[in-house]
Formats: structure tokens, C-alpha cells, sequence
């Protein structure tokens, strides 16, 4: 194989690409990038086995082939180049030269023949969703991902098809056990793509998603078997879904919360932040009190002191004291829009569920702690 290729688009895709290495594994070829030249284009891929990625790019192929070459390397190469072209091709035994118009180097390589193979499954029915859509989903859900088993594998988001007055609509639900994020979007033909059951898309692969989210206007996805596949105009992901179960979080969204209180987004989140910085691994409470039109915000920890904060609301109502993680009120309310929110709650034993005007279809849960 031979090609010559601008550096700044290999760079590029070489750099979304690596992103999903393995840097520490038993098998060493997982550490290498896959590049496959036919006649028109040229294809970069690599894969952990759990998520598989491929960029195309246009190129000069000098000689149709395959290589690999270790994705560090290549990308630190490309990175301290600064020329316009990149020239790559493949010698004996296994070793690969690169050059720009400055620099040489003979990489030791691994046949290409033993890269695992990329299957892109076949007859996925897929459906486009805005960009911008899909990033606000994955954004507004992913922090509430645990990476610790707590009854349930929860280390994904759950997604499934709804359909609220006849309309399709796609969801995404976490939790940690803790909290629970929840996202709903109105997708025109979501009813054409295979989602009979919910699946569940692991935290890494909702990463790869947003990345691609952010290359454009829209993106298409569809499920297949064991699969979820999101592609564009150059990239296609492919990601292995988790198999295991979901809790049943309809319940506990459902539950009747009587009290309410508006407040701006903005001065509950700094208010929030101040009590994190006397947080510790052990003390990450903060006690909030609703009186006379008055938040207070309390933080107390044995080790560094005390914390207090005011801000004003309209709440005439009777007193209520309540406590949670001051961590939870930031993840939630930074990845919102609204300018104001709505926290309702019931007294001390219950979860409170924060809504905006501006983030239509989304709830934020979280559970009460002791303080």
C-alpha cells in the first residue's frame, strides 16, 4: 500500500480514532490503527471489540492496500509535522514509512491480516435526528451513569421508543441509584427503526456518540441485534450494547410530588458550587430550608467547617428542611438551559425532580440523603 494524504485531515481522523484504543490490553493490535486504501478513498479504523470506529477520507492512492500503525505514534507524528502532505507506505517485514518534507520514519508494524475485521452490520433501518438533539440527550443523562454495580449494571443509558399522544418520541433514562436523568425527544420516523425493547448504550460508546454529534447538522442511527450504529457523511460508529437490565424507573418518576418552588437556574448552581468547596469523600451533604421567601443553603463538615447561603425565591409555604448531595443539584442543573427552575418535592423522606420551561421532555431526580 501507498497513499499520499493531506496531514491535516488524517490528523483529523487519526485523532478521533485513537480516542477509543486500547492502551493497556493483551492484545497488542488493539493499540494500532487500521488503514485500507482501494481505488477512491482511503479508510481509518480501530476498535476496542466493544466499539469500532471508521473515517474516510479522500486521498492519492498510489498502491490499493492495508496497514497498521500504532495510534499513538501515528498521531504524535502527525501532530509535530507541519507540513501540508503526509506519505505512507508499506516495506517488508512488516514496517511502514512515513514522511512529510522534513522528516522520515520506519515504523515496526503488525500485519494487517490480523487486525480484528470490521463488520459493519448489515440491513440497519436507521433514522436521522439532529445533532443538536441527540448531544442535549446524551449530555443531560451521562453524568448520572454509574460505573459501580448497585443491584443493576447501570453503566449505560437506557433508550427505548415511547410514544406520548401518538408520537414517537426517543428516551433515554440513568441512574446511579442515587439520582435519575430523563430525556425525551420527538424524532420524526422513529417508528421505522428497531427498538422493540429498550437497550442499553454503554457510557464510552455515549461519548464516541456525542463526538460525532458535534461533526454536524444531523446524524443517523439504528439498532441491530447487539448493536447500535450511528454514522454521517464520512464517520460510522459502530457500539456494542450492554446486555444488562435496567431497573423499572417508571415508578418512581410517577410519584406525586405537592410542593413546588421556582427559582433561577443560575443562583441555585453557584449557590451549589460554594457548598461543594467544603466537600470531602465523606461529607458531600447540604441541608436546604424553605422559609419565609428564603432558600437557605447549609454545608457542614466536621473536618473544615461550616458553609451558609441565602437566596431569595417566592415560597410562602410552611416550613420544610430537606437534604441532599450538593454534587447532584450541580450536575443536573449545569446541564440545563433555563433560566428558571422548578423544584418539586414533598418533605424530608422524598426525592425532589427539577424541570425548565427551556428544557422541554427532561426531568432530573434525585433522592433524599441524611444530613
Amino acid at each position: 500500500m501507498e497513499i499520499k494524504v493531506n496531514r491535516d485531515s488524517l490528523f483529523k481522523s487519526v485523532s478521533k480514532v485513537q480516542s477509543i484504543l486500547e492502551k493497556r490490553s493483551n492484545m497488542p493490535i488493539l493499540s494500532y490503527i487500521l488503514i485500507s486504501a482501494d481505488d477512491r478513498s482511503v479508510k481509518i479504523s480501530a476498535t476496542d471489540l466493544e466499539i469500532s470506529m471508521q473515517q474516510n477520507i479522500e486521498a492519492n492512492v498510489i498502491t490499493a492496500g492495508s496497514i497498521t500503525v500504532k495510534g499513538r505514534t501515528l498521531f504524535e507524528i502527525l501532530k509535530e509535522s507541519k507540513s501540508n502532505d503526509i506519505s505512507i507506505k508499506e516495506k517488508e517485514n512488516n514496517f511502514v514509512f512515513i514522511s512529510d518534507d522534513k522528516t522520515q520514519y520506519n515504523l515496526a508494524s503488525i500485519s494487517a491480516e490480523e487486525y480484528p475485521v470490521f463488520v459493519e452490520p448489515e440491513d440497519v433501518d436507521m433514522v436521522e435526528m439532529e445533532c443538536t438533539a441527540l448531544a442535549d440527550m446524551i449530555n443531560k443523562t451521562i453524568y448520572a451513569i454509574t460505573l459501580e454495580e448497585a443491584g443493576y449494571k447501570l453503566s449505560g443509558v437506557y433508550t427505548e421508543r415511547i410514544i406520548i399522544d401518538d408520537t414517537n418520541f426517543l428516551r433515554m433514562v440513568s441512574t446511579d441509584g442515587h439520582r435519575l436523568s430523563l430525556s425525551d425527544k420527538q424524532i420524526a420516523n422513529l417508528d421505522k427503526i428497531n427498538m422493540d425493547k429498550g437497550v442499553m448504550v454503554p457510557k464510552k460508546g455515549l461519548l464516541e456518540l456525542n463526538k460525532l454529534a458535534s461533526e454536524g447538522e444531523k446524524v443517523s442511527i439504528g439498532f441491530k441485534e447487539n448493536n447500535c450504529v450511528a454514522k454521517n457523511e464520512n464517520s460510522l460508529v459502530v457500539i456494542r450494547l450492554l446486555e444488562s437490565k435496567f431497573p423499572d424507573y417508571r415508578e418512581v418518576i410517577s410519584i406525586e410530588l405537592k410542593n413546588s418552588v421556582s427559582i433561577k437556574r443560575n443562583d441555585l448552581l453557584d449557590g451549589m458550587r460554594r457548598m461543594m468547596i467544603l466537600n470531602s469523600e465523606s461529607s458531600k451533604g447540604v441541608q436546604i430550608t424553605l422559609q419565609n421567601n428564603i432558600m437557605e443553603l447549609v454545608s457542614i463538615n466536621p473536618d473544615l467547617g461550616d458553609v451558609k447561603d441565602h437566596i431569595k425565591i417566592e415560597y410562602p409555604g410552611e416550613m420544610v428542611e430537606m437534604g441532599f448531595n450538593s454534587k447532584y443539584f450541580v450536575d443536573v442543573l449545569q446541564s440545563m438551559e433555563s433560566e428558571n427552575v422548578v423544584i418539586c418535592f414533598n418533605d424530608n423522606s422524598s426525592p425532589c425532580m427539577l424541570r425548565g420551561e427551556d428544557d422541554k421532555g427532561f426531568l432530573g431526580l434525585i433522592m433524599p440523603m441524611r444530613i
